[in-house]
């Protein structure tokens, strides 16, 4: 699409079952800083079913109007009527630039409406900027994160990116904001898909990227030690298990599990490193951890470089004392 009468900084606000996704709200407040460069709006896309204790919270959260479909069809995620949607929307409200947040979904949705829309998309932006020209900056860090590549859509528009989650902050919540709500009435044709079943995934493991400590560990843990973690993560409310690339692609954990350049961003509280390299791919994942410290026998290891507390040493000797320590903490004085 040329350039033509378009305007605003659009957000997809993506939601699951009634429940809006963080990484959808960390994208408005990096949405009002272009618009306040732009000089223009921030704008939210909002698409589901009953969606009306929903349809404000974009508004506190930075936006200046919601636009939402609120239709039984699109009660479950569907990514046909989903793209059918987003792309009726794009073509009334022609918005300048238009972020989808990089979650499962959205990295299956931005590139179907890109492509529908005839303009440019670029994946896992972890910062936004505008040039002297006014285009979009989309900056991704290509090539293991080593340089920073800027990419613009000069021609096309929407200027669309997805974000990577956790790079930016969630905005703070302000209930005191108001803004215009839009209901729209869209075409939703009957997919050529439907789904049969839904089965509740188990809520057992809190997911890495909402963990407030993250025990992760690589290549140099062996995982006959597993209940060493696990017991970790004992000592700490909303502790999870992460790991690094090779783990997941030696198939003994799930990618869900994976911090770094083509996993999982993550920003605890404290993200402790066993058995971790510091490869820098990794490192892209977890550098903004509020504290990091690492376990590792190799004293030229990289993870020394960038974390706040290290100790040389075999994880099998020093966790066990660890986990010593921590229970002298809770024990009753």
């Amino acid at each position: 699409m040329s350039k033509e009468k378009f305007e605003g900084v659009y957000v997809y606000i993506e939601q699951r079952k009634g429940v809006i996704q963080e990484a959808s709200l960390q994208l408005l407040g990096e949405a009002r800083k272009l618009a306040e460069k732009l000089k223009t709006e921030v704008s939210a896309f909002l698409i589901g079913y009953q969606l009306k204790k929903l349809v404000k919270e974009p508004i506190y959260y930075g936006a200046d109007k919601v636009i939402y479909v609120d239709n039984k069809e699109c009660a479950n995620y569907n990514p046909e009527i989903y793209k059918t949607v987003l792309v009726q929307l794009v073509m009334k409200y022609k918005p300048e630039i238009f972020l989808i947040a990089g979650t499962k979904y959205g990295r299956e949705l931005a590139p179907s409406i890109a492509a529908d829309l005839e303009t440019g998309i670029t994946a896992d932006c972890t910062a936004f900027d505008i040039d002297e020209k006014g285009n979009l900056l989309q900056i991704r860090p290509p090539f293991g994160g080593r340089v920073h590549a800027y990419i613009i859509t000069p021609e096309k528009r929407p200027q669309m990116a997805t974000a990577r989650p956790n790079v930016f902050p969630l905005p703070e919540r302000n209930v005191s904001r108001k803004g215009e709500i839009i209901k729209e009435e869209t075409e939703v044709s009957k997919p050529s898909m439907a789904l049969i079943k839904f089965e509740k995934g188990s809520e057992a493991e809190i997911p890495i990227e909402k963990a407030e400590v993250l025990i992760s560990f690589g290549r140099g843990f062996n995982l006959e030690d597993a209940h060493l973690l696990e017991e970790l993560c004992d000592f700490f409310l909303k502790s999870s298990i992460s790991c690094s690339r090779p783990i997941v692609d030696a198939g003994l954990m799930p990618r869900s599990r994976q911090v770094g350049q083509t996993g999982k961003t993550v920003r605890p509280k404290l993200y402790l490193a066993i058995g971790i390299s510091g490869a820098i791919q990794h490192l892209a994942g977890m550098k903004d951890s509020k504290f990091i410290a690492a376990i590792n026998k190799d004293p030229n290891a990289e993870i020394f470089k960038f974390c706040d507390f290290g100790i040389i040493g075999d994880y099998k000797e020093v966790i066990p004392l660890l986990i010593e320590e921590l229970k002298k903490k809770q024990a009753p004085s």
